[in-house]
């Protein structure tokens, strides 16, 4: 009966879709408005905790039927709040693209606040622990689905004063060094965006994406159209940590509480990923070459870095941090290949990615919980691993899919992205990522060996209790799910990726004709 009315309670809702695009703008304002509410509730814990989780829940629910919605009728939501029309207003799109990324970043959260509801972090017993977190899934949803980049410049503020505020109350006596380095590190790209924003304002009048796209392809090149893209590749490069803008990253999340830095690794860099997307599938067409270019030299250069510096580290969470610069190297190269397939396969890997380093980062955070002391270094959690199986099982799993091993969803990434270079005939490039890709399978199994199979100190002891395996164990079924299972999420990549090869399809459902 609850089943049937669920679905019915779908439906409805997809009906409205329909008659309504308002509907676009709610995965942004539910976490904003639950934030609000959740901070009336910081005396009481538990229920502040629940209605979190529930108002992340029903944002989710809400970016799945946007999703299902656009991807049904082949065309975005666009809504113009105020009822003032695109370019004049503040207009919000959900489109392929958009919908996909927003799906993918707040499926992540809702498994980030289980972990934060099961956690043992003094961090999360703050009043303003969760409120915070929803105001960074509110930052990262409306700085993916804004149509304008000025607005796409305040939601990543919100989100950069979030991730501060939640590092610097980590339970770890490096936190709040580490916020004060992401906050510089994210205050440096908000000058370089905010530069890129005047000079393409001062160039053509209008910073909506859409008529910004449509007047760059029918007017000259302006003098300030090229610095405003350097500005804002670097804004994206740092945001994504990607190589040599990634030195804030490995510090940050060895500090920050475990629920922080699994949504920080996973999803909060993919803002540079889809940032990336905009630029060379919409905004500058004519300048896409060059910059897929760079994306491919950056990727490639990221891949044997953050490779190499993984294998040296000596804490788990740094090694991972590391780990993400190589696996957003791998994104970099599917745009820089720029086609079809291989922007599918980017969309594929960003989504694996996500659920892969979130499970990792929490395993991680779990085995801290137990040792001795709290703590990710390997000097203290080596050995660890034999008191705790299950996380033994669940980790192998992590590792295989980030070493793109079948029956993971990493395999499918690999996959596509190998299966896009050979298509595309860059075989250069393709031996290189091949080669550097054994890096990954030498840190991870050194990682496994260490924690689950040498043996621990002699006067070792474990603590009895410490973070719940409850959300990593979802997201490691979901891991094996889309490795099993993978049509759905390679056809909606399928899908964004010929919708993006189309920018007037985006121009003209913002724009109107």
């Amino acid at each position: 009966m609850f089943s049937l009315q669920f679905l019915l309670a779908l439906n409805e809702m997809g009906d409205l879709l329909t008659a309504s695009n308002q509907f676009v703008i709610l995965p942004v304002l539910v976490p904003l408005a639950g934030a609000m509410i959740a901070l009336l509730l910081r005396r009481r814990r538990s229920l502040q905790a629940g209605w979190t989780l529930a108002t992340m829940l029903v944002a989710l629910a809400i970016s799945v039927m946007v999703l299902l919605e656009v991807s049904r009728n082949g065309r975005p939501l666009v809504f113009d709040s105020g009822g003032w029309p695109a370019p004049f207003g503040i207009t919000i799109v959900g489109d392929m693209l958009s919908a996909t990324f927003v799906v993918m970043v707040q499926l992540v959260m809702v498994a980030g606040i289980l972990y934060a509801i099961g956690s043992k972090d003094t961090a999360v017993g703050y009043p303003t622990f969760f409120p915070l977190f929803l105001l960074l899934a509110t930052g990262l949803t409306g700085a993916i689905f804004t149509g304008d980049l000025f607005n796409m410049f305040v939601f990543a503020e919100l989100l950069v004063i979030s991730g501060t505020v939640l590092t610097a109350i980590s339970d770890d006596r490096f936190g709040t060094e580490a916020a004060y380095k992401y906050f510089y590190i994210s205050l440096l790209a908000s000058f370089f965006m905010l530069l890129s924003i005047g000079c393409l304002y001062a160039s053509y009048g209008t910073l909506n994406m859409a008529d910004l796209a449509d007047r760059i392809a029918v007017r000259d090149l302006q003098p300030l159209l090229l610095p405003a893209i350097g500005f804002l590749m670097a804004t994206f490069m740092i945001k994504s940590a990607v190589f040599p803008m990634h030195f804030w990253q490995p510090d940050f999340h060895a500090a920050s509480p475990t629920a922080v830095s699994a949504m920080l690794s996973s999803v909060v860099v993919k803002l540079g990923v889809y940032g990336f997307l905009r630029m060379t599938t919409l905004l500058f067409i004519e300048q896409a070459p060059i910059i897929r270019l760079i994306l491919l030299i950056l990727g490639i250069t990221g891949i044997i870095f953050g490779g190499l510096s993984a294998i040296g580290t000596n804490n788990v969470k740094r090694m991972l941090a590391y780990s993400t610069v190589a696996q957003v190297g791998f994104i970099l190269v599917g745009i820089g290949w720029g086609t079809t397939l291989s922007i599918t396969a980017a969309i594929v890997f960003s989504v694996n990615h996500s659920l892969i380093k979130a499970a990792l980062l929490m395993l991680a955070g779990y085995v801290a919980s137990r040792a001795p002391v709290k703590s990710a270094a390997f000097g203290v959690v080596t050995g660890i691993g034999r008191y705790l199986p299950l996380s033994g099982l669940l980790f192998f799993f992590g590792i295989l899919a980030l070493a793109g091993i079948p029956p993971t969803n990493g395999f499918i990434s690999k996959l596509l992205l190998f299966g896009s270079g050979i298509e595309g005939a860059e075989f250069v490039s393709l031996l290189i990522i091949g080669l550097a890709s054994i890096l990954t399978l030498i840190y991870t199994i050194r990682a496994f060996q260490r924690i689950w199979w040498q043996k621990p100190a002699e006067d070792v002891q474990i603590k009895a209790s410490g973070d719940h395996l409850l959300a990593p164990s979802l997201l490691v079924g979901l891991i094996l799910l889309l490795g099993l299972w993978s049509e759905p999420l390679i056809k909606t990549a399928e899908q964004t990726s010929l919708w993006l090869a189309d920018p007037m399809a985006y121009i003209q459902a913002v724009l109107g004709g």
